[in-house]
């Protein structure tokens, strides 16, 4: 059964969204300092992502009325949210706590409750992306993230 499309409002909404997004992104990096093209600061790569996020935002909005295949919001689209919030209360707690926890707790909410996972794999699947992280992060790179051990 093929569901009505959204229509144009749904196409500005989603484009503010993006807008809001890239605009955030943007102030972000420039409180973390962009530096120069010659010595980029930490901010440099965050404020081209923001920046292109809001270009391809108002490009959203612009073309809104001629594209009509937007999705109708529905209960589903909730998973969405639920997503987007398990990533900012990821990102919230990586500093306190290390990424240990919060790595395996994100990534076993999102197979488990998320992709309909069994427990048994949710789990075993999760331990293995933070053992991988670690080994790669960690021990092979040598990237100065917060970690428990």
């Amino acid at each position: 059964m093929n569901a009505e499309p959204a229509g144009p409002a749904a196409n500005v909404i989603a484009a503010a969204v993006v807008v809001v997004l890239g605009g955030a992104a943007v102030a972000g990096s420039l409180a973390l300092g962009a530096g120069s093209p010659s010595e980029p600061g930490p901010g440099t790569w965050p404020l081209i992502i923001g920046a292109a996020l809001v270009l391809l935002g108002l490009i959203l909005a612009a073309s809104a009325r001629r594209t009509g295949e937007a999705e109708r919001f529905t209960r589903s689209s909730l998973l969405v949210v639920a997503a987007v919030a398990s990533m900012i209360a990821y990102v919230a707690v990586i500093a306190t706590i290390g990424f240990e926890i919060p790595t395996f707790l994100l990534a076993f909410v999102w197979m488990r409750f998320l992709g309909k996972e069994s427990w048994r794999t949710s789990i075993a699947v999760s331990l293995g992306i933070v053992v991988a992280f670690y080994a790669l992060f960690v021990g092979a790179l040598d990237v100065t993230i917060p970690h428990l051990f």
